[in-house]
């Protein structure tokens, strides 16, 4: 079997890091990218190598990669725990930058921009979590709030913490939001339930709640557009 070429006799439009500086980040594939964080592979793969059968072993998909947790890394030669936390860290750099793109003061007009807030956020938790969103008279964003966080199949949202949000606020409307890690996107009876007590508690305070939307990683569910509001 012939030597595997070390990275250093590649050509260096063909190094991760040389290609990087001739030709841009852009210019490099995923499994390139992620290769330049691990810095190396093992004794018979590359680091390029390495990280294509990682990414191969997800579907190439790195949504789905970003779900892994330590151990599922620590499976694969050459990726022990300090390589394993900085791909770690990229990635959930990568999901904080898409959420830092919805800034404040963001006008929310569908439920597809309610989507747009917390997909990111929230597609790949283990459990489920609970937040509302703040919004004033011209439907702006004022701010984005975790109410609770719970088990696999449910979380619980006390009323009283998320009108009190919204009066220490100001908001003239509210928005509550959750996922559903089972990728279930129907709401069960107690979302329900819920959903029509914040409703009646909220308009004793003159505050409308004008969706409720439930996120999963292929997709949502708003109460507005299946008219439950």
């Amino acid at each position: 079997m012939a030597n595997k070429l070390n990275i250093n006799q590649w050509a260096a439009e063909d190094r991760p890091r040389e290609k990087m500086i001739l030709k841009g980040a852009s210019a490099l594939s995923d499994a390139e990218l992620l290769a330049i964080l691990i810095g190396s592979g093992n004794q018979e793969e590359s680091a390029v190598s390495l990280m294509q059968r990682v990414l191969q072993s997800c579907d190439n998909d790195l949504g789905a990669l970003g779900k892994w947790e330590l151990q599922d890394f620590k499976k694969f030669k050459g990726l022990g725990e300090a390589k394993s936390i900085s791909i770690m860290a990229a990635l959930e750099l990568g999901k904080r930058r898409n959420e830092n793109e919805v800034t404040e003061r963001t006008c929310i007009s569908s439920s597809a921009d309610i989507f747009k807030i917390f997909h990111p956020l929230l597609r790949d938790l283990p459990t489920e979590e609970f937040w509302i969103l703040l919004l004033n008279q011209g439907n702006r964003l004022i701010d984005k709030v975790c109410i609770s966080k719970g088990g696999i199949d449910q979380t619980t949202a006390d009323v009283r913490v998320i009108l009190r949000e919204a009066l220490l606020h100001r908001a003239t409307q509210i928005i509550l939001a959750h996922n559903h890690p089972s990728g279930n996107r129907r709401p069960s009876q107690e979302d329900k339930r819920l959903t029509q007590t914040v409703k009646k508690c909220a308009e004793t305070m003159n505050i409308r709640l004008t969706d409720h939307v439930i996120i999963t990683d292929g997709g949502f569910f708003s109460f507005n557009d299946e008219g439950l509001i």
